[in-house]
C-alpha cells in the first residue's frame, strides 16, 4: 500500500484519535504531536497488521501507548508558569495540572458520531468537559488510559487488556482505582444564560455581581499558572486585585465555545485605543443555577485555534 492509500485508510479515524490523545494528555498541542507519531508508527507497522482486531482498535492501541510514553517522559514540555503582573492574594491551593489546554467545539463537530461500546459510562459531552479532562491528568497514566478505553470508548476489559499488555483481571483492578480517584466527573446541567450574565458583570467590572453568580464550591483556575482559588470569597479577592491592575482599560468578551462549554475570547482596550488586543480565553462552567468554575487561559494560542486571535472588528468598548 502506498502513502496515499494509507492516508485514505486512516483518515476516517484521524479526528477521533486526536480527541483520544487530547483526553490522555490534556494538551491539544501535545495531542497533535502524538497523533503524528501514531500514524507514522501505524504506517511502519502496517505489514504486521493481520486483522486480528479492527483497524480502529489497532490504531487506538498504538495511540494509547504513545500517549502513555509521552506522559511518562520526564522531558515532556510543560509551559512555564506566567508571572502575574500584580500581587495576587494567597491561593487556595497549587495544582500540578498546568498544561491543560481547551478543545474548540468546532473540532468536536468533526469527530465521527460513532456509538461507543456497551461498556461506556460517559456521553461524548461529559467526556470532553474541562473538569473531566483535568481529572484525567491527575490520574496515573495507566489508570487514565484504562478509564478512557473502558468508560469513554466502551472497550471490554479483554480488549483493553490486549491493547495495554495486561490481563483482564488487572484491567478491572486498575479501572476500579481510576473510577474512585476520578469521581463521577459528570457536571449537573445548568442554565447557560448564567454565562452571559457573568460576561456582562465581568466587562462592567462589577465583581460583586460576578461573585453572586458563583456556587459555594466554585473554582477559579488559570493554566498554566498553578495557583487556584476556591469559593466566592477567594475568587472575588483575586478578581478585585486583577480589576485594580486593569485600571482604566476595558475588557471586551467575544462568545466562543470550547469543551462543550460557553467561553469568551478576552480583549483589552486602553483609554482612547480604537482596537482591543487579545488577552486569552475564559471558560465558564455552569452547574444548575450557579457557575461552578471559571478557567482562564492566558495563552493566546487558544484564540488562534478559535480563529479569534486577530482583534480586527473588535473596537474598544463603546
Amino acid at each position: 500500500m502506498d502513502g496515499t492509500g494509507f492516508a485514505e485508510l486512516v483518515e476516517p479515524h484521524r479526528r477521533e484519535l486526536l480527541l483520544h490523545c487530547y483526553r490522555m494528555l490534556g494538551s491539544l498541542s501535545d495531542a497533535e504531536d502524538v497523533l503524528q507519531e501514531t500514524l507514522v508508527a501505524a504506517w511502519k507497522g502496517l505489514p504486521e497488521f493481520r486483522g486480528r482486531s479492527s483497524l480502529r482498535s489497532w490504531l487506538y492501541r498504538i495511540a494509547t501507548n504513545r500517549c502513555l510514553n509521552a506522559r511518562r517522559d520526564a522531558g515532556r514540555r510543560v509551559p512555564a508558569a506566567p508571572t502575574p503582573p500584580f500581587e495576587p492574594p494567597a491561593p487556595t491551593r497549587r495544582d500540578a495540572v498546568t498544561w491543560l489546554q481547551p478543545w474548540p467545539d468546532a473540532l468536536l463537530e468533526q469527530v465521527p458520531d460513532i456509538a461507543p461500546g456497551p461498556e461506556a459510562r460517559y456521553a461524548m459531552k461529559e467526556a470532553v468537559e474541562l473538569a473531566f479532562i483535568a481529572a484525567l491528568q491527575r490520574l496515573p497514566p495507566r489508570q487514565a488510559a484504562v478509564l478512557i478505553l473502558r468508560d469513554v470508548l466502551g472497550y471490554s476489559s479483554a480488549e483493553v487488556a490486549g491493547m495495554l499488555a495486561m490481563t483482564p483481571t488487572v484491567v478491572k483492578g486498575v479501572l476500579q482505582r481510576a473510577r474512585s480517584a476520578a469521581g463521577d466527573g459528570r457536571a449537573e446541567p445548568g442554565d447557560e444564560g448564567l454565562a452571559q450574565r457573568f460576561a456582562e458583570a465581568f466587562t462592567a467590572g462589577d465583581i460583586d455581581a460576578v461573585v453572586a453568580l458563583l456556587a459555594d464550591d466554585a473554582w477559579l483556575t488559570m493554566p498554566p499558572a498553578p495557583h487556584e482559588y476556591r469559593g466566592p470569597a477567594a475568587i472575588g479577592a483575586f478578581l478585585r486585585a486583577s480589576d485594580v491592575w486593569r485600571g482604566p482599560r476595558r475588557m471586551l468578551l467575544v462568545p466562543a465555545r470550547v469543551n462543550t462549554q460557553p467561553a469568551y475570547a478576552c480583549y483589552l482596550a486602553g483609554p482612547g485605543e480604537p482596537v482591543a488586543r487579545p488577552a486569552g480565553l475564559m471558560v465558564v462552567t455552569v452547574r444548575g443555577d450557579r457557575i461552578g468554575a471559571l478557567t482562564r487561559f492566558h495563552d493566546n494560542a487558544a484564540l488562534a485555534r478559535l480563529g479569534l486571535l486577530e482583534a480586527a472588528g473588535v473596537t474598544s468598548a463603546g
